[in-house]
């Protein structure tokens, strides 16, 4: 009997450790990845910059670019300036938005991309997607996925708070966002990926239900595994649809209605899936992941991120328009003004403040 199975895009290696930074020569030696040892590293001037000094010895081979930021530009410009280089691979070497830039820049020159995440701010580390600030405001560029992932744990635990705290925002935001998917399933009839979506799930389960905090090494690893995993679940299904549902337009509604006053990406993931699990009728859901938000320090009600209940108001009814054909508890329900703040009310009273 043949066994039938299908070819599934994800990393060659993914380290996840403490000390794994000692080890990325090794990792970027491996022949799949560089056979000549001629790299091309992106890393910012914050906290890839400060491991340069640590790394570069060991890196004989590499050329260092220092990306400014994490606009379409930025990645347009890295793209460029690396062309001539003949290199085996990229790295990039620092937060999201540089890993971003990185990804769009190698897939721009044909090249493999080992994402060497500084914090675990949101699971764009190893998905097949970069989010780059343009023009227009923010846009998703459909990447190959990382050939590689090196997080260091040692340098997660030296990350910014709240970076981190944001990536638990958008693991357990998968929860909301299967909960989505299903009921696009059942209502338009919409396929769902069986694989994807159990991966995904799984990851925000893991993140929702483990006991430590972002100060425990064991907590770090299962949420630096989730964002892993979850990237690998967009590569599954071949879109974002398992970790981006209502809470993922609220989000973006953030974003492009207040655009110098958004949150953290997670921060507003995290806030939008409680909101939405309220709304789908999950109120005993709902309530324990406001609660396991608030115990990780991350925001529940609007007012936490800066935002009136009113702005928050606005940005659920505008939701619905930052992801046309997208079909989630918000289209379904198609509520409105009035209704959205009875609602919102009812969500406060029901989770407390």
């Amino acid at each position: 009997m043949p066994v039938l199975t299908r070819l599934i895009p994800s990393p060659v290696v993914v380290d996840i450790r403490p000390g794994a930074l000692d080890d990325l020569a090794c990792v970027l030696a491996d022949e799949r990845i560089s056979h000549s040892g001629k790299l091309a590293v992106a890393v910012s001037n914050g906290s890839g910059a400060r491991l340069r000094e640590r790394l570069a010895p060991a890196l004989p081979g590499a050329s260092w670019y220092e990306v400014g930021g994490g606009t379409l530009d930025d990645a347009i410009r890295l793209a460029g300036d690396m062309k001539a280089g003949h290199y085996d691979a990229v790295v990039g070497l620092g937060g999201g938005k540089i890993i971003d830039c990185a990804k769009f820049a190698a897939a721009r020159v044909g090249l493999p991309l080992v994402a060497v995440p500084t914090n675990l701010a949101h699971d764009g580390l190893c998905s097949p997607v970069a989010t780059l600030d343009n023009d227009a405001g923010r846009g998703s560029y459909g990447v190959p996925n990382p050939i590689a992932v090196v997080i260091d744990l040692d340098v997660i635990h030296e990350a910014p708070a709240r970076f981190v705290r944001a990536g638990i925002g958008d693991a357990i935001s998968n929860i909301s966002a299967i909960a989505d998917w299903e009921l696009a399933h059942r209502e338009k009839g919409e396929k769902i990926d069986g694989l994807a979506a159990a991966i995904a799930r799984q990851a925000g389960e893991a993140v929702l239900r483990h006991p430590g905090g972002i100060g425990d090494t064991g907590f770090l690893q299962v949420l630096a595994e989730a964002l892993v995993l979850s990237g690998i679940a967009m590569s599954v299904s071949g879109d974002s649809r398992p970790s981006s549902g209502a809470c993922h337009e609220i989000n973006h509604a953030f974003d492009l209605l207040f655009p110098k006053r958004a949150a953290a990406h997670g921060e507003q993931c995290g806030l939008g899936a409680a909101f939405a699990m309220y709304l789908r009728g999950a109120h005993e859901e709902s309530a324990f992941m406001a609660e396991v938000l608030r115990r990780h320090g991350l925001p529940v009600l609007p007012r936490e991120i800066g935002f009136t209940d009113d702005e928050f108001v606005q940005a659920v009814e505008f939701a619905p328009q930052t992801r046309p054909g997208r079909y989630t508890i918000l289209e379904h329900l198609d509520l409105t003004t009035d209704q959205i703040k009875d609602v919102y009310a009812d969500y406060v009273k029901a989770i407390g403040s």
